[in-house]
């Protein structure tokens, strides 16, 4: 579990994150959704370590980010998997090498250890026949999943996904969506999506983290968000003309 506790964060002396307070659960997908300019993409880069917050704490499981010494900071950071927004991989390697790529830089694993954790990732997302495959080779949804393959090569206890489904179509966007749940589940995971796809809100969304204006605004399941009376949240679900008149039917039968 990760808590954030009254974290403020600003930059050139504008406040950009406001008294956020929420938790990211254990073997639940807790998206992290808003408008551009939010402060959702800041919120979870404070949560990665990239940004110091200027004030508050971010406890993972009672662990604060920002009170602990160094070799304590290390061995948080090798419990997390980031998915990167596109995908991030190296051109110049195989799959199998991206997928290793952290073992290498984090681990003393001899090579065939290296080569059986790459092999079971890979197996794990789907795509068993890809290792001497390069990225420039595979379509965009297998990208994306050498990219979540890279990411739980570590067994981590924290997952970090920035847009899991930027640049892909609705079917594939489907596929990466539940193989993220999965996972999850499965090794439960804390798992933080960050997010503006509604799709993504519908179908894994256990917890949501609404960010309006640099405050927490809202939270709750995909469930609730349906049936909410938060004026922000629902301008931001129902942000189509199609969607806004559903809601206006869905009220009038309420």
């Amino acid at each position: 579990m990760i808590e954030v506790k009254n974290l403020y964060k600003y930059f050139n002396n504008q406040e950009v994150l406001s008294d956020i307070c929420t938790q990211f659960e254990e073997g639940k997908t807790n998206l992290i959704i808003g408008q551009s300019g939010s402060g959702k993409t800041v919120l979870m880069k404070c949560l990665i370590g990239l940004y110091k917050a200027e004030k508050g704490s971010i406890l993972y499981n009672g662990r604060d980010l920002h009170n602990i010494g160094k070799k304590e900071y290390e061995l948080i950071l090798q419990e997390m998997g980031v998915l990167f927004q596109g995908s991030a991989l190296f051109d110049s390697m195989t799959v199998e090498e991206n997928v290793k790529f952290p073992l290498t830089m984090l681990t003393n694993q001899t090579e065939k250890e290296k080569d059986m954790r790459a092999s079971f990732c890979l197996e794990r997302v789907n795509l068993p026949n890809a290792h001497k495959l390069y990225p420039s080779q595979i379509s965009g949804g297998m990208k994306k999943r050498v990219a979540i393959a890279r990411a739980i090569a570590l067994n981590p206890r924290y997952l970090f996904c920035d847009e899991p489904n930027s640049g892909l179509d609705p079917k594939t966007s489907l596929v990466i969506d539940h193989l993220i749940h999965e996972i999850t589940a499965e090794y439960n995971i804390t798992t933080i999506v960050n997010t503006h796809d509604m799709n993504s809100v519908m179908e894994i969304g256990d917890t949501i983290s609404f960010i309006y204006q640099g405050h927490l605004w809202w939270r709750g399941t995909n469930n609730e968000i349906l049936h909410t009376d938060n004026v922000e949240v629902n301008d931001f679900v129902y942000a189509s003309k199609y969607a806004k008149a559903m809601f206006a039917s869905q009220k009038k039968q309420q």
